[in-house]
């Protein structure tokens, strides 16, 4: 049986893990913010780089990539399988690590089209940081887009600056043809205070 991931920030450019198939879609109900804290990749634990999550929107969609694994031996090596009381579900081991610090799993429809009624796959797994900091430790939550844009610039973690997270996020949504306002106000604002102008 196939498993699909959706990925909706860095998993959209850099997915890490054999896939058989990707479909460029959207889930709704849904938003894109950079509320959740790095400690590990994009910021220190003194200093937290800001990644994506996502926020029950109503009425709002977010882009993304969903990819599917096929064939037994790539989800053998990929995969260990997990029971989880609430939610029985098949876990990526590459994703658990990578995503340690998302704590919700959920299973969501994929859509690729606006206009569809019915979604082009359904059972999409997703990883969401969850906004109870007693579950989330890391969960930063909102601020104004100047803090958030201030707080990239200056964070940096074993995977790099955290404003080149931001900006590949950019760069792979515009690729894809799929436009984030959240993502695209934020990227200016961090190149207005790295060409000095805020």
């Amino acid at each position: 049986m196939a498993m699909w991931v959706f990925g909706y920030g860095s998993l959209i450019w850099k997915t890490g893990f054999h896939y058989d198939d990707r479909l460029v879609g959207f889930i709704k109900g849904y938003r894109r913010v950079f509320y959740q804290g790095s400690t590990d990749h994009r910021g220190t634990p003194d200093f937290p780089g800001r990644t994506v999550t996502l926020e029950p929107a109503e009425g709002e969609v977010c882009w993304g990539v969903a990819y599917k694994i096929i064939r037994k031996e790539d989800q053998e090596e990929a995969l260990t399988v997990c029971f989880f009381i609430l939610y029985r579900m098949h876990v990526t081991l590459y994703l658990e690590v990578r995503e340690k610090q998302y704590d919700q799993k959920a299973h969501v429809d994929i859509f690729s089209d606006r206009a569809a009624t019915v979604p082009a796959v359904s059972g999409v797994l997703i990883y969401i940081a969850s906004a109870d900091q007693k579950l989330n430790r890391n969960y930063l939550g909102p601020a104004s887009l100047q803090e958030i844009a201030n707080q990239i610039v200056r964070a940096e973690g074993p995977s790099g600056p955290n404003r080149d997270y931001l900006f590949q996020l950019e760069k792979a949504l515009t690729l894809l043809g799929c436009e984030d306002r959240h993502v695209i106000d934020l990227a200016n604002e961090v190149r207005s205070i790295l060409s000095g102008r805020n």
